[in-house]
């Protein structure tokens, strides 16, 4: 149920609507708009559809929600969210791009890495010290150390942290070095963690499954969010299709069908959606064509010589001349180019 203010209304009307929905049990969440204050009604809405609740003082109308996500859609929240980490802006009106490597090789990699990919234009750090591979055979990151090290590159060139949490029992080691917890897309639809991660106040960025439905994906959103602690930025990264040519099929439809939706920040990962550093960057570009609000890439000095997924890898070169073709399209589209805050 979603209920509507007036433009009139107080403070206090607004703390007795409140109060008149957390007697039943359930949970009000408040989303102050531009022109109007509306209140989501969160829970099993059956314990007080009897209740006269348009007829208290200030309420405008109040109407059902149809969609099963109710906290990720623009009904409750009908401005798009613009997601800050350590200053650096996700969301409406800013293009956003994330680089690092697919996972932490080492001290002297990474802090080269983060360096080049600052200087090239990146706003935040990505890489993974948690690695899950098809393979268990597989280089799995180098776990803690990796996350000292992010933390490390993180410092000394200013850039937030971006890393992915595989399991619940990692959470609270993640949260001491990461500024936003991955939740990837094998791990989408893990419930537990998906809770558990909201329940941290730490953004966390959703990666779409590579089967799921849109739905499906901002129902997992809808798990973060009824925590009421983190927000969520959401990332396409292809999707399993019968197609082979490409590592997953991209779909930038998903782009404007979300922001049909949701008012959470969207972001495109063209990195794992094609597999091939050829592709990145004209993905990447109709990426943010499509309305993105950002993008995930991967980069690396030396890709042949990566020890995970070096074939999709950008060189720094090549990711600056992408960046600034971005930087060419955001003007063109209105928007800005975020950055971080601090400098080495």
């Amino acid at each position: 149920m979603i209920i509507v203010l007036r433009a009139d209304a107080t403070e206090a009307d607004l703390e007795h609507l409140v109060a008149r929905i957390e007697r039943v049990g359930l949970k009000a969440h408040v989303s102050r708009g531009t022109q109007r204050t509306i209140v989501g009604v969160v829970g099993d809405e059956d314990v007080i559809r009897s209740e006269p609740l348009d007829r208290l003082p200030g309420v405008e109308r109040a109407m059902q929600v149809l969609r099963p996500y109710k906290l990720a859609s623009l009904e409750f929240h009908p401005d798009p969210s613009v997601v800050e980490v350590k200053g650096v802006r996700i969301g409406h009106g800013t293009v956003t791009v994330v680089a690092g490597p697919c996972t932490v090789e080492g001290e002297a990699m990474l802090t080269d890495i983060a360096a080049a990919v600052k200087a090239g234009g990146a706003a935040a750090l990505r890489g993974g010290a948690f690695k899950p591979r098809t393979s268990p055979y597989s280089f799995q990151g180098l776990g803690e150390e990796g996350l000292k090290l992010l933390r490390a590159a993180s410092d000394l060139t200013g850039l937030p942290v971006i890393t992915e949490v595989m399991d619940t029992r990692q959470v609270p080691l993640v949260c001491e070095y990461a500024d936003v917890l991955q939740v990837g897309a094998r791990n989408m639809q893990n419930f537990n963690l998906l809770t558990e991660a909201g329940q941290t106040g730490k953004p966390v960025l959703l990666k779409r499954g590579m089967a799921a439905s849109v739905t499906e994906w901002l129902m997992s959103a809808e798990y973060v969010l009824s925590q009421s602690a983190s927000p969520v930025i959401l990332c396409e990264r292809g999707i399993k299709t019968f197609e082979d040519g490409t590592r997953f099929t991209l779909d930038l439809s998903a782009v404007p069908a979300v922001q049909a939706l949701s008012h959470l920040p969207v972001i495109v990962d063209p990195s794992h959606a094609t597999g091939h550093s050829h592709l990145v960057a004209p993905m990447a570009l109709a990426a943010i064509a499509a309305g993105a609000d950002g993008i995930m890439v991967e980069v690396h000095a030396a890709p042949a010589e990566a020890r995970c997924d070096g074939q999709q890898a950008l060189v720094p070169t090549a990711f600056a001349a992408m960046v600034d073709q971005i930087h060419g399209l955001a003007k063109l589209l209105g928007k800005e180019m975020a950055a971080p805050t601090t400098d080495d």
